[in-house]
């Protein structure tokens, strides 16, 4: 599909990740599907008489990655570009539970500066639906 461009955001519609918000990545086997990275747990809410520490455990980002056929993707108007995030996320990162959870770590980095820098606060909230 032409509009499924990687970089783009997409809302998981079925599944464990059901309404959980992910970018698309890389497409690399013949049939209708996108690598995806995104949010499985959202940060959460934040107030200004909390302390650096309770800060600190509250903008934590839990990342997942996964193969999602175009079917269950609804993409959005919106674009997250990371450049980094597609050589984190390949094929080749699903092949081995250790080369998944290393992709995985360097997705939670990613989101979690793009959060702190204060960038994407679309993309880091929950859908309310």
């Amino acid at each position: 599909m032409k509009f499924m461009k990687s970089g783009k955001v997409a809302v998981i519609l079925n599944g464990r990740y059901a309404g959980k918000k992910a970018v698309i990545g890389t497409k690399e086997r013949g049939y209708g599907h996108a690598i995806v990275a995104g949010v499985e747990r959202y940060p959460l809410k934040i107030t200004k008489n909390m302390g650096k520490k309770r800060v600190a455990k509250r903008s934590k980002v839990k990342p997942f990655i996964k193969v999602v056929n175009y079917n269950h993707l609804m993409p959005t108007r919106y674009g997250l570009e990371l450049e980094t995030l597609k050589s984190a996320v390949t094929l080749d990162s699903f092949k081995e539970p250790s080369q998944r959870e290393e992709a995985k770590k360097a997705i939670k980095k990613l989101f979690e500066e793009r959060y702190n820098s204060g960038k994407n606060k679309w993309f880091f909230s929950k859908l309310r639906f």
